[in-house]
């Protein structure tokens, strides 16, 4: 492992768990302006969505793109070059003259997000091993929630002073800082350890990846999971607004109570961790989260506290399974880590757009929608975990 030169431990850690948190940012905090802003562009809720539903597949393709990247190149200047190209996207992004200017500059702050995200995760395989490993990954997806918990909650305030504009003026600054703090990186893969074929060839590491079934299909098993709560996360503010009648600012208050929840994740996880078999904790996961989707669908729709509570236990098991996820999956590579990560973090954030989009179609009644695709999705991933067998 490399020393770094200018961050601590405790400052590399700080670091990576502030590059996890760009995703939720970048979504979260302009979701209490999303009404406000389809009434500024004269536009429907779908065009509207489509600003999350881009970001997040772009997002998705580009992690791929990143991952072999910085396999090839070293970790700091993928990094610095994601950095640059989110804050400048940005601030296009607050600039905007209309819904479609908007979504081109999603387009490539997703791309800058990719970078970042792909780098992130590379740079825990890096710098940690065994249980220190298992021990980081709980607390960068602990601390992480913060992010989701605090954004709609700035975002709301923020409407309070200023338009939707604001958000975005924000989310430039801490692009800004990420290129700061990426310049002070000292780079963790020894150009020894680097891959050295073509640029085109480096993406055959990808190939070579998708062709180990177990490790595909179990990825595909978690990435499943995280499809309900992208569709909450487009719905939720047309729910809590529209359905029922909650201003920008109080919807912010119930999407951040939603998020809190999420930081007994991890707790949860380091303690099932020691008690229970892997294949009892995925057991535990999947009975959670169909619990959770009934509730939403039969008393979800009673009020704005009903629709919170039905849905919590599936955000708190989702906070279980992410860095459950994650390790299960580092542990099954030996090499290329960036490669790998991007494919870990590719793959449930195709799903995750995939909700997305299913979230906002016009169902009429967006509650029933979520109940409906929480159900399937549990399903779903239910029957490959019964097909892999152990994971």
């Amino acid at each position: 492992m490399v020393r770094q030169k200018h961050l601590s431990h405790s400052a590399m850690i700080t670091f990576i768990t502030f590059m996890n948190m760009f995703i939720p940012l970048s979504t979260d905090m302009y979701l209490p302006a999303l009404p406000e802003m389809g009434k500024y562009f004269s536009t429907n809720e779908f065009l509207v969505g489509l600003t999350l539903t881009v970001f997040f597949f772009v997002f998705a393709v580009s992690i791929v793109l990143f991952g072999p990247l910085s396999d090839k190149y070293g970790r700091k200047p993928v990094l610095i070059f994601g950095s640059v190209i989110y804050t400048v996207a940005s601030l296009s992004c607050a600039f905007s003259p209309d819904i479609y200017f908007l979504i081109v500059g999603r387009f490539f702050q997703a791309l800058g997000s990719g970078a970042v995200i792909t780098v992130s995760t590379a740079l825990i395989k890096d710098s940690f091993r065994g249980k220190i490993l298992t021990k980081i990954l709980a607390i960068t997806q602990a601390l992480g929630v913060i992010a989701p918990m605090a954004a709609p909650l700035v975002g709301g305030f923020l409407l309070r002073f200023t338009s939707w504009h604001g958000a975005f003026y924000a989310l430039a600054f801490l692009g800004a800082i990420n290129l700061f703090l990426a310049c002070l990186l000292t780079e963790t893969l020894p150009k020894e350890k680097r891959y050295e074929g073509k640029i085109l060839q480096s993406l055959s590491l990808l190939v070579e990846l998708g062709k180990k079934t177990h490790f595909m299909l179990i990825l595909i098993m978690f990435a499943i999971l995280s499809a309900p709560y992208m569709a909450y996360l487009s719905a939720s503010s047309f729910v809590y607004v529209e359905y029922f009648s909650l201003t920008a600012q109080e919807y912010s208050y119930f999407f951040a109570v939603n998020s809190a929840a999420s930081i007994a994740g991890p707790m949860i996880y380091l303690r099932l961790k020691t008690s229970v078999s892997d294949q009892t904790l995925m057991k535990l996961t999947f009975l959670t989260a169909f619990t959770s989707g009934l509730l939403v669908l039969v008393p979800g729709h009673l009020n704005e506290f009903a629709f919170l509570f039905s849905f919590l236990p599936f955000t708190v098991i989702g906070a279980v399974v992410r860095p459950f996820a994650m390790e299960v999956l580092l542990n099954k590579v030996k090499e290329n880590a960036g490669t790998a990560s991007s494919m870990i973090n590719f793959v449930p954030t195709l799903f995750g757009s995939f909700g997305m989009m299913l979230g906002t179609l016009p169902w009429g009644d967006f509650i029933l929608g979520l109940g409906l695709i929480m159900l399937v999705a549990t399903a779903l991933s239910f029957s490959i975990f019964k097909f892999v067998g152990k994971i």
